[in-house]
Parts: C-alpha cells; structure tokens; sequence
C-alpha cells in the first residue's frame, strides 16, 4: 500500500470522463488499497480514482466515526467499482461539501437525498442497494468526479470563481511560506 499524491484543480485531469474497470484484478485491488490509504491520512471520507491520477470508474467511501474508548476511528469501508445511479428522488436535500481536489473550500449542494444504485465490490460482487442520508450525498459527490464534474460545478458562477480565487490565493501564500 502507497499512499498517492491527490490532484487539484485546476490540474485538466479532473475535467477528464474515467472509464470503465474492465476486471477485478489484484491491480485494481491494489489502487483501492492505495486509495484508502490516501483517504484516510488526508482525512477525507470518499475518494475518486481519479483524484489520484487513474481514469477509471473506481470510487472509495469511508463514513467512519471516531471509536469512543481508543480514540481509533472506526471503520467502515466501501468500494463502488463501475457504480451507476438507477434511480434518484425527487427531493433535494442540501449538504454542505467540500473536496480533497480542492482543499480547505466548502459550499453547501443540493443533490437528491435518496438514490438507487448499482455497482462491483473489489472481489466482482455485483450490488444494488437503496441508498440515502450522507452516503447518498457522497457517493453522488464521487460519481461526479467519474464524469469529470467537480462540486463547485453545482454552485453558481459567482460562489466558484470565489472558490476559485480563495485556492490560488491559499497557493500562493502556502508557496511564499515556504521560500
């Protein structure tokens, strides 16, 4: 296990449409090993292969919460290999997200608070579950970067360019800091 450097906007990688996983191999095993080593030391809670520099449709997800008597976090592992959505609700519910691809910024998004959903485990196994609450947000949030959308692309144009401007500054000052 490795754990990956995580790319950020604006890297044009982000932008591109990840294909299909053709099999479930001791690789493919191997990238989602790496991915959630490099999700959870970040911190993050969902990870596209993508975020890593892998076009494929390939998606981690890790709700844990923090165990009460070690301090551990407990977790709580998901793999979604070619996932697609089935069906959404017609309510939307607001969460406020935010993006290992574009860090330190948050903004809240509207998505559907129930979805159905269809994917592969890392051993082949197919699935079909109704989903709702914070997996549904997420899952919906890194099925996103699958087809190259990042968040903020569901903000209006104003609040992204603000985002925007808020990272390159966070760069800049990150990058005098360190002359």
């Amino acid at each position: 296990m490795a754990i990956r450097r995580i790319i950020e906007v604006p890297d044009p990688l982000l932008r591109q449409k990840s294909t299909p996983v053709e099999s479930v191999d001791d690789d493919l095993r191997a990238l989602i090993a790496d991915m959630f080593e490099t999700m959870y030391e970040a911190p993050g809670i969902g990870l596209a292969a993508i975020q890593v520099g892998v076009p494929k449709r390939v998606l981690v997800i890790d709700l844990q919460e923090p165990a009460e008597e070690d301090g551990e976090p407990a977790r709580d592992p998901r793999v979604f290999v070619n996932p697609e959505i089935l069906q959404s609700s017609d309510q939307e519910v607001p969460y406020t997200e935010g993006c290992l691809s574009v860090p330190d910024q948050y903004a809240e998004v509207d998505r559907p608070d129930r979805i159905r959903a269809r994917w592969l485990d890392e051993n082949g196994g197919q699935h079909e579950e109704d989903i709702e609450g914070m997996l549904a947000t997420c899952l919906q949030h890194e099925m996103d970067h699958l087809e190259g959308v990042l968040f903020i692309d569901h903000l209006s144009r104003l609040k992204r360019e603000m985002i925007l401007k808020k990272l390159a500054k966070q760069r800049k000052d990150r990058t005098l800091a360190a002359a």
